[in-house]
């Protein structure tokens, strides 16, 4: 048995996929501890995993980071970069205190989903333990495509592709090198230099998890075999009667299959005016709807051929509609393409477009459509399309069936005790101290 702790912040999308992990890994008789937002305790408590608690509101920073302009039209990585400085200065501020936690020292091996490794790499130097950074987006340096959320600029110059991960590592590292640094001063370590530890990593080939699918994103000849793409981390499924409210499953028996319609944790500034927007979008395409309220409030007054969805697990309920159209978050794009039905992405900003691309290049829908660009006419022609064209069908039913007989969380779990038992490569200078 190893103690193993997991670092996790951001949306539920977020965070869920590393809970699900860690209670895998429970499952395979480690104690998993994992350190995430007040929000998601019931969720990991709920999975039978130990809860450490880091300060923060994962709401109230989508949605100033929404506010600052980070989703609105003409939103660039630089311009992202500064309103997430803004909207997490608090949660930069908390963090060393939080994880000078004692109880986050008790551990065998870290398991960092954090952007850039932050405080997982320093952890791990601390306690003398191997680590490995775990993903649900493609984030690991590639010359082959650039990093998720920058432009696609193809040609733009030699070397684009990968300038754009060095910039995105800087994004993250700046924002928090004081803070991080205020930790290893508070544990007796040495500060990192200006421009953090990105260069060691590479050099050091610390284990990258990736919880995605290589089926929908390909996998670059440039990753070393310390990068491993296991396939999505789905929950654990359970008997469909007893997941879906019965008034759903009544909905969902009293007609033809539904169009699902949620924007996950993407906040609007006007909820009501997405919500009509959706309503007559539905009415136009002759098409009933799950409407998902999620962090965007949408609902209201509704007409009977649209449910007001609060709250169902999407692996129970996306196999029964006709098409899925969603924000593109990385764990419900997974979801959506494991069901087997045509979906849609409508992307706020974020790795949300590239979902949507790599969807649309597989056949199972038509190009992304922009939130910023959202109007009735348009979502209806969509909707339309996602419904009545057999060849979404077609493909999206085949891709389900592939992406369901993955088992990622059991590649997962394998790669993670080979890496606990010194059978997997992690050249951290502490890690040559652990003993299996």
């Amino acid at each position: 048995m190893k103690r193993i702790l997991i670092l996790a912040l951001g949306s539920r999308g977020d965070v869920l996929p590393p809970v699900t992990l860690g209670g895998a890994l429970a499952a395979a008789g480690h104690r998993v501890r994992v350190a995430t937002f007040a929000l998601f305790e019931p969720m990991v408590r709920g999975a039978g995993l130990d809860f450490a608690l880091i300060r923060g509101d994962a709401e109230a920073l989508l949605r100033a980071a929404s506010q600052a302009g980070m989703m609105q039209p003409g939103s660039r990585p630089l311009r992202a970069a500064a309103a997430i400085s803004r909207s997490y200065g608090a949660l930069s501020r908390n963090m060393p205190d939080d994880l000078s936690d004692p109880a986050l020292r008790d551990t065998d091996l870290v398991l960092n989903q954090l952007p850039g490794d932050l405080f997982g790499w320093d952890l791990a130097e601390l306690l003398c333990i191997p680590h490995a950074q775990i993903a649900v987006i493609p984030l690991a340096r590639t010359r082959t495509r650039p990093l998720t959320g920058f432009p696609l600029w193809p040609g733009f110059f030699p070397g684009y592709n990968l300038l754009t991960y060095r910039l995105g590592e800087q994004m993250a590292w700046q924002m928090f090198r004081a803070s991080v640094n205020r930790w290893r001063a508070g544990a007796g370590l040495k500060p990192q230099s200006f421009l953090g530890m990105y260069g060691r990593m590479q050099r050091e080939h610390t284990p990258v998890i990736n919880g995605f699918s290589e089926h929908v994103v390909p996998r670059p000849a440039d990753w070393g075999a310390h990068i491993h793409v296991t396939g999505w981390w789905p929950p654990a499924r359970q008997p469909e009667g007893e997941r879906l409210p019965g008034e759903l499953l009544r909905f969902l028996q009293a007609g033809g299959p539904p169009v699902f319609i949620g924007f996950g944790s993407m906040p609007v500034s006007d909820p009501a005016r997405v919500t009509a927007l959706v309503v007559e979008a539905a009415r136009m395409a002759g098409q009933r709807v799950v409407l998902h309220a999620g962090w965007a409030g949408l609902g209201g007054s509704l007409p009977g051929d649209i449910y007001p969805l609060t709250w169902a697990p999407y692996d129970a309920l996306f196999p029964r509609m006709a098409a899925v159209v969603h924000h593109g978050g990385s764990g419900t794009t997974g979801c959506a393409l494991r069901s087997g039905v045509p979906s849609l992405v409508i992307p706020f900003g974020f790795d949300q477009g590239a979902w949507g691309r790599w969807g649309a290049a597989l056949g199972v829908g038509p190009q992304p459509l922009p939130f910023q660009s959202l109007m009735v006419e348009r979502l209806a022609g969509r909707i339309r399309d996602l419904v009545e064209n057999p060849a979404y069908r077609q493909s999206a039913a085949a891709l389900g069936e592939t992406l369901r007989a993955e088992q990622g969380l059991q590649r997962a779990v394998e790669i993670i005790e080979r890496l606990s038992a010194g059978q997997e490569n992690n050249h951290h200078e502490a890690a040559k101290f652990f003993v299996s």
